[in-house]
């Protein structure tokens, strides 16, 4: 399923209109979007794809957000649903429901830019309510989305987890299902201290695999560069020597997992392949 924008332009009292790239959706599942109309002013659409994002311009009302990726129903228990707000999104609270009941995920007007907020497929959906609003015509409500494995969100979002160590087991399994593997240096650090994030630059000398364009040639030396992001309080800094980076790709960008220096990542490997016990090949030179 592709990666698509979607955005609800206008008022919920009226027909809801899905803009994308200039043309309105309506009842379309084709492109992994169905719709719904309710006498009153609450609106449910359906999304297919297993990550994407919602723009709701001038929010009246509200809208039931339904996830039902392309899978089989039998695995929507090992699913986890993560949302990130946008930065400027405001007009509306975001809700997980379920059955009813409600429970709050985001307040209007709550600024945390990185922030992102994880739940079990099967703990409900989303429910996006407008707040009472004497102008909305500058108020948009939007959240980026996606649907992972639950052992991937656990990685992702567990706080100790990016700070600690890998084991030498981890760090092969991870060459192997990582979304990005690069032999590389830390060229420099810079930390955000508001989003609580350090963004680690790094040149690449050799790589591995990247499921997205995240390290790309550079125009003026021609070598391969790139930003892995992790969590401030890991601490990273600047350092001399190479370094296996591995992670995977979140909203559209790369987080550190595993990241044990070269030559350790040399020592494993080989131990591994001599007793026959790789998860994969990868070629450690």
């Amino acid at each position: 399923c592709p990666l698509l924008q979607w955005i609800l332009w206008g008022s919920l009292d009226g027909p809801l209109d899905w803009i994308l790239g200039g043309r309105g959706y309506f009842k379309d599942s084709s492109d992994g979007l169905t719709h719904e109309s309710h006498k009153k002013d609450v609106e449910q659409v359906y999304l297919r794809c297993s990550e994407g994002s919602i723009e709701w311009m001038y929010p009246t009302g509200a809208l039931i957000v339904n996830l039902r990726p392309n899978t089989s129903p039998a695995s929507y228990k090992h699913l986890t649903v993560c949302i990130k707000p946008f930065k400027d999104s405001a007009g509306a609270n975001i809700y997980l429901e379920k059955t009813g009941e409600l429970k709050l995920l985001v307040r209007d007007g709550e600024r945390s830019p990185s922030k992102v907020y994880c739940f079990g497929y099967d703990q409900g959906g989303l429910f996006v309510e407008a707040t009472p609003q004497q102008d909305i015509s500058r108020k948009i409500t939007g959240f980026q989305y996606e649907l992972m494995n639950k052992g991937i969100a656990s990685d992702l979002h567990t706080v100790s987890a990016p700070c600690r160590p890998c084991s030498d087991t981890e760090v092969l399994l991870a060459v192997c299902t990582s979304d990005f593997v690069i032999r590389g240096s830390i060229r420099d650090v810079t930390n955000e201290a508001e989003e609580q994030e350090s963004i680690i630059h790094v040149g690449v000398n050799k790589l591995y695999r990247q499921k997205s364009k995240v390290f790309q040639l550079t125009g003026e030396s021609g070598n391969w560069r790139g930003q892995i992001k992790t969590l401030l309080e890991c601490g990273v800094r600047p350092g001399d020597g190479d370094f296996l980076f591995t992670g995977r790709m979140h909203f559209g960008e790369a987080r550190l997992g595993c990241a044990p220096r070269f030559k350790d990542f040399q020592r494993m490997y080989k131990e591994a392949k001599d007793k026959g016990l790789n998860p994969c090949e990868i070629g450690p030179d």
